[in-house]
């Protein structure tokens, strides 16, 4: 991961260097416009237009010069700025440092605890699948990323994006400037967007009866004034259309003042999407994904880029009324402006206004594939998932992907076919639930469309249904043994119900162990029976070694195990190798007294 902390160096020189020039530059403005603004001022009191003057002048025109200077000089610190800090996450993602990444909250609303794996699988929060993919660089990107973590792609569109995945894995330059343009537009408020959004989509301001209206009394203005001021006309006729215009204006100044309002409030937060836009897709690719999402940001033939910059265009014609209020009003009684104005934009919004909401969503599906990348780029040992029709999940030196690699432990794992399950035992702490995450990960990433941490990973098309994390909830008046009941439903329900062409993947760690061993014997023994008749795959752990000689798991389960090995001092060390068989180890006694407690 060298690269990433070099790169990060090198742009925070060229901040650092950029800065010192501004540092210079704003020194250089003082010096030219105090001593200006002063030789001006002298000038004029003193009656004295030459060489005062003229010094002063020329101070100030070099005053105006620098401020345009340095204001680029400024840009070029941010943009250097946020490729430093894109780096910095790259490099806090590879390492697996998680509080050096931002916050990954769900984006979406959803009840995570109904979520039929999200909490187990720790998809969101602290030391999530979210925070290591992330931060997208835009928050429709976060919000589709999300949505491809919670719902299985079918296997056209994952393969589909594991192309697009291999390509944009190559453009490391193209993804980091991605991520430093969505730094750089991290100000963009979402509900400053949503209002621009609603303002877009919505009816135009004026119907279309105004436009020939107001055309025809522009034009009555203007000819009977020509007519006046030639001689040919002797009375200010002018003047009535002129004065019809006023009252026309005053009649719908509030619903111009209202659209301009909203129209000002979206460009002031979409104008940090120029860069983006503009990067998005000025590159040409050769996926199809990729291309189809470039063709969303388009409208009428033209980039969403282009569009946008039209779009202020129009808008900066609005801001006479507000950055020269004085000249507004005999401009706008001679021309009709305002209105004028809001027929522009109202075609604007008539023709292109209505793509915006498909320009953010094309921008996510770039954004989304570029954050799976990434985890491509930095884990070219990763494997691409092959998603078939086989009912069996199979891995070679399958592993954690939030587990670093310095520490991680591979295994091989084979879960199916229908008929079977893979029954974990273990001592504590030995990796049993680390081994069921990993399956459950692994395979989320695998039908998001990214790389999978495996060295070959083949899957049919599952619909993931784990009990792992199972908590009580005060809300629901649940205890912790209905809770965990409730998910076991939630499970077989799932497994009894299979969506057409799809295999139930399921994970069941130590289920109901909130009960005494004879009634939880006699329930996971139920419950397998369910899953195995509806052809379900899966596995579950539990330290109830006697699970594995009772029907139907003596003849259903395939058996391994985790161990631990104690030294000659009794130090217990775990390798989190996975075994054949069934564990013969216990260690909860042991593991109470290495923590002090007499027994």
């Amino acid at each position: 991961m060298r690269p990433y902390a070099e790169r990060a160096t090198q742009h925070a020189a060229r901040r650092d260097a950029e800065q010192g020039r501004s540092t210079l530059v704003s020194r250089l403005r003082l010096a030219t416009f105090i001593p200006g603004l002063a030789l001006v001022i002298w000038a004029l009191t003193h009656g004295d237009a030459g060489l005062p003057l003229a010094t002063g002048s020329c101070l100030l025109a070099a005053f105006a010069v620098l401020v345009g200077y340095h204001a680029r000089i400024e840009e070029r610190v941010a943009w250097h700025e946020a490729l430093r800090v894109a780096n910095v996450r790259a490099l806090a993602r590879a390492e697996r440092r998680w509080d050096d990444l931002p916050p990954a909250d769900a984006p979406v609303a959803i009840d995570l605890a109904r979520h039929p794996y999200a909490l187990d699988l720790d998809l969101f929060g602290r030391a999530s699948l979210f925070q290591w993919l992330g931060p997208a660089a835009t928050p429709t990107g976060s919000t589709r990323l999300a949505q491809w973590l919670l719902a299985a792609a079918e296997p056209d569109a994952v393969r589909a994006r594991q192309r697009a995945v291999v390509e944009l894995a190559g453009l490391a330059e193209w993804r980091e400037r991605l991520a430093a343009y969505g730094i750089l537009a991290a100000g963009a408020r979402h509900a400053e967007i949503a209002a621009f959004l609603a303002w877009a989509e919505g009816p135009p301001a004026l119907s279309r009866v105004w436009a020939p209206i107001v055309l025809a009394l522009t034009a009555s203005i203007w000819i009977l004034a020509g007519l006046h001021v030639a001689g040919i006309v002797l009375g200010a006729y002018w003047l009535l259309p002129v004065a019809i215009g006023v009252l026309l204006w005053f009649a719908r100044a509030h619903a111009i003042d209202t659209s301009f309002g909203r129209a000002g409030a979206g460009q002031a937060a979409l104008w940090r999407y120029a860069g983006i836009f503009e990067h998005a897709t000025a590159r040409a690719f050769d996926a199809d994904a990729l291309r189809a999402a470039q063709q969303r940001l388009s409208a009428e033939g033209r980039s969403a880029a282009a569009c946008m910059r039209r779009f202020n265009r129009i808008l900066s014609f609005a801001t006479l009324r507000y950055g020269a209020a004085m000249l507004h009003f005999p401009i706008q009684a001679f021309t009709l402006w305002d209105f004028h104005v809001m027929f522009a934009l109202d075609r604007w919004r008539a023709h292109t206004g209505t793509h915006v909401r498909e320009w953010l969503e094309g921008l996510g599906d770039l954004d989304a594939l570029a954050a799976l990348a990434a985890a491509r780029f930095d884990n070219p040992a990763w494997c691409l998932p092959e998603i078939d029709a086989q009912a069996v999940y199979r891995a070679e030196a399958l592993g954690h992907p939030l587990i670093a690699d310095d520490r991680r432990v591979a295994n091989d794992v084979t879960v199916g076919p229908p008929g079977t399950i893979l029954l974990v035992t273990g001592s504590n702490m030995s990796g049993k639930s680390t081994l069921l995450r990993s399956i459950g990960l692994n395979a989320v990433l695998a039908q998001a469309g990214g790389c999978a941490c495996a060295t070959s990973l083949r899957l049919p098309p599952s619909d993931l249904q784990t009990s792992i994390r199972v908590q009580d909830s005060l809300e629901l008046g649940l205890s912790y043994f209905m809770a965990a009941l409730a998910r076991l439903k939630g499970v077989v329900d799932a497994a009894e119900r299979p969506r057409s062409g799809r295999v139930l993947l399921y994970l069941l760690d130590e289920i109901l162990q909130g009960t005494n061993s004879a009634e939880r014997g006699i329930a996971v023994r139920g419950v397998a029976r369910h899953l195995l008749a509806a052809d379900a795959i899966g596995a579950m752990t539990t330290h109830d070694l006697s699970l594995a000689t009772e029907e139907p798991l003596s003849t259903a389960a395939r058996l391994v195990h985790f161990t631990e090995t104690v030294d000659e001092q009794g130090a217990m060390r775990f390798d989190y190798r996975l075994l054949d068989g069934l564990a013969t180890s216990r260690n909860a006694l042991r593991l109470m007294r290495l923590i002090g407690i007499d027994l």
